[in-house]
């Protein structure tokens, strides 16, 4: 009998401890190298435990929602027992040898994401199909709705008890730090929100103009999350102090762009980030929203994406919102919220005319950044989308 220790992965120091999920095998069970022993939750992201070698399992140690600390022994694996485990009926190895193989993590996550590997061809070794193979599968049903990258979040079922039916569900390790997180951002910062308006036409214009040729060359489609993506950017070199911080009594100017993109899982909100997005082209910003919310999905962003930024932008129109004032993520001293784009009437040239209008927020900590500063910010924004040609000029 040859015995391996199955342990918590390293966290990250910002990171004390973390909660198991559901073990995806029991005792007894075959495994395979690499395949998703359980999936390990943080107050930032939920990670993948793979086995590091075949076996058997022979003791699991810590049970289903159950604290653990990094590197905490938690289960052991028999290698030993690992040629019984091939043998089994119904495994990869015992598959037709023509069709892909796919290891149990990856089909998993195939079966999350509704994703047929048969139609796959695989880019691992041996023609294995990869988790990589079925995110990119994934991304391209969800580009063709670039915008709507919420996953509406499952809703307990509610046994009745009475006329007065009631639950009590344990709030998950994520929705913890979400409902820490807001509370430290209004109660550290001086929040101020400020409003405008601006016409879309000339971005729709724009992108139902080159849309095909776009989706052609770049194998993504064009939405509308790269323009505001790249106004943010131009309006941000403009006004440094919105891409600042606060760190004690100091002010710390940021001299690169991460923006975070809020998208709503099914665990709760979460806010990955486009490093260097002043340098990405709208093709680079298409693609990694794309990624993001096929991989939020299910909960496979990893704790590095989730870390950082410098401004944020959360789009509120995916669920129809006309107006909101959305809330800062610290230590970032600003978000801009997006809403739902309407026909409305406006004014121009003295004649009442029918625009697609969108109601802008942007939110500031007005501890660092004066109202002046916010609004000229918002009305920056509101320049590069009513005049494209000019983010696209670097105007």
């Amino acid at each position: 009998m040859s015995i391996i220790e199955v342990k918590v992965p390293q966290l990250s120091e910002s990171v004390s401890e973390a909660t198991l999920l559901n073990w995806l095998k029991q005792v007894g069970d075959a495994v395979r190298e690499g395949e998703n022993l359980i999936d390990v939750e943080t107050d930032k992201v939920v990670l993948e435990l793979p086995a590091s070698k075949s076996g058997v399992i022979t003791k699991i140690i810590k049970g289903d929602g159950e604290k653990v600390g990094s590197e905490e022994l938690i289960a052991l694996i028999d290698t030993e027992a690992g040629a019984v485990a091939h043998a089994v009926p119904g495994t990869p190895a015992a598959q037709d040898d023509t069709a892909p193989v796919v290891p149990p993590s990856v089909r998993k996550l195939a079966h999350e994401l509704d994703v047929d590997t048969s139609h796959l061809h695989g880019s691992g070794r041996g023609g294995r199909i990869t988790r990589e193979d079925v995110l990119l599968a994934m991304e391209q049903v969800a580009t063709q709705q670039p915008e709507a990258v919420s996953v509406p979040r499952e809703v307990p079922v509610i046994a009745p008890a009475g006329n007065r039916p009631e639950q009590r569900v344990p709030m998950t390790r994520i929705r913890q730090r979400i409902a820490e997180r807001l509370l430290q951002s209004q109660q550290n910062a001086a929040i101020l929100t400020t409003f405008n308006e601006v016409n879309m036409q000339p971005v729709m214009d724009l992108r139902n103009r080159y849309k095909d040729v776009f989706e052609k060359k770049h194998g993504v489609k064009l939405g509308f999350s790269s323009f505001f993506v790249k106004a943010a950017v131009q309006a941000l070199q403009r006004y440094p102090i919105v891409n600042a911080s606060v760190d004690g009594t100091d002010i710390i100017y940021h001299g690169f762009f991460d923006i975070g993109v809020a998208i709503g899982s099914e665990r709760g909100l979460v806010v990955p980030i486009i490093r260097d997005a002043d340098k990405l082209s709208f093709a680079d910003i298409e693609k990694q929203i794309a990624d993001f919310g096929a991989r939020a999905k299910v909960g496979k962003l990893t704790m590095e994406e989730l870390t950082g930024g410098t401004f944020s932008i959360s789009n509120g129109g995916v669920f129809g919102s006309m107006l909101s004032t959305p809330i800062i993520n610290p230590p970032q001293s600003a978000i801009l919220g997006i809403h739902a784009t309407k026909d409305r009437p406006v004014v121009e040239n003295g004649q009442v005319v029918i625009r697609p209008i969108n109601y802008l927020a942007v939110s500031y900590d007005h501890r660092i950044i004066d109202g002046r500063e916010a609004v000229q910010f918002l009305a920056a924004i509101k320049d590069a989308l009513e005049y494209p040609g000019r983010v696209l000029l670097d105007l």
